[in-house]
């Protein structure tokens, strides 16, 4: 647990320092919003870690204010946009892109945020463009953990495994915390592809490195429930109901309890999640409307509720991938997403 600590001592003590002075009103501006940016990405990482909503609104919230005080502030742009693709506002966030790189943002990281952005959209060619494009000029493990990522997500295993492998390989930081989601995604590509064993062995190698990995937890659950394995799933959620507010172990306990024929809990854990996820559509709709449509589907046992869910979540991802490849196409400052074409930044 020591590498969690550390990190919640960090977010302490950032947390802590005063915010940076308003434009024009000091010389500190530029170090303290590096700090308030460094204090956005450490949140985002604690509420993956530990499946912890909140730290996200916390981060947004953080990135907001840092904006309204710093409108040109190419830091706080940045910052906002990684908060805002987290709750896949992904036009809004690339808008932020675009500002920053205007103001002399560095183009490794706006490429990376960018084929991040696109790949959520499901606009995976033209992630894959700005991913090799960065392979050939830096082949490091962030980059080819990405591009792992990607192929993984489209089915592309023997490419994936080869990607994956090269970035473990490439690690060359102390922390666990990125090979831990390397791990993970590894574990979500054979989960994926129904290899319950391989997937099983990456997510404990995750676990491993990351005990409390609230995401690997709660698939290594699914893994055990799937596998006949139901008390050490429970055992395994139990927990998780309590450090995350995410509404997907409330859920992923209901079912595993009713698949028991513990009804009673079962119905408790499943009203439990049915209320969290309500309220997250409202307030991140982009972000929850699918898994809340999922739940209704399954475990939730509302499937009107559930179609109509899923139609508004197919919709929006549509439309939002839509507006991505539009600017994209139309120059405004994301990089034009076909191979081979140079990229340049219209004013």
């Amino acid at each position: 647990m020591t590498a969690l600590t550390n990190l919640q001592a960090q977010i302490d003590g950032l947390a802590a320092r005063p915010a940076a002075p308003r434009s024009g009103q000091g010389t500190g501006a530029r170090p303290a919003a590096a700090e308030r940016a460094l204090l956005v990405d450490l949140l985002l990482l604690h509420g993956q870690l530990l499946g912890r909503i909140a730290d996200y609104e916390l981060a947004a919230e953080l990135a907001e204010v840092m904006v309204r005080d710093a409108p040109d502030d190419g830091t706080a742009r940045l910052a906002r946009a990684r908060a805002r693709a987290t709750f896949h506002r992904f036009t809004d966030a690339v808008a932020d892109l675009d500002a920053a790189g205007g103001r002399g943002g560095h183009r490794a990281a706006m490429d990376a945020e960018r084929a991040a952005i696109l790949q959520g959209a499901g606009c995976y060619p033209e992630a894959r463009v700005l991913l090799r494009d960065a392979e050939r000029r830096c082949p490091d493990f962030a980059t080819l953990g990405a591009l792992a990522v990607l192929e993984a997500e489209q089915g592309r295993v023997t490419d994936a495994e080869r990607l994956f492998g090269e970035a473990r390989r490439r690690y060359l930081g102390v922390s666990p915390f990125p090979v831990a989601e390397l791990d993970f995604r590894r574990g979500l590509m054979w989960l994926t592809e129904r290899d319950l064993l391989a997937a099983r062995a990456w997510f404990d190698a995750a676990v491993a490195r990351v005990p409390a990995y609230a995401p690997a937890l709660g698939h290594l659950a699914e893994v055990d429930a799937a596998l006949g394995a139901r008390d050490a799933a429970i055992d395994r959620l139990r927990p998780l109901t309590v450090t995350s507010d995410d509404p997907e172990y409330a859920a992923t306990l209901a079912g595993v309890l009713r698949d028991a024929g513990q009804l009673q809990e079962a119905e408790q854990w499943r009203t439990s999640a049915a209320a969290r996820y309500d309220e997250l559509v409202l307030r991140h709709p982009e972000a929850f409307v699918d898994h809340a449509a999922e739940f209704w589907l399954t475990v939730g046992d509302d499937r009107r509720k559930g179609r109509q869910l899923a139609v508004l979540s197919s919709s929006s991802r549509a439309t939002g991938a839509s507006a991505l490849l539009h600017r994209a196409r139309s120059g405004e400052r994301l990089m034009a997403c076909r191979a081979g074409q140079e990229r340049r930044v219209v004013q």
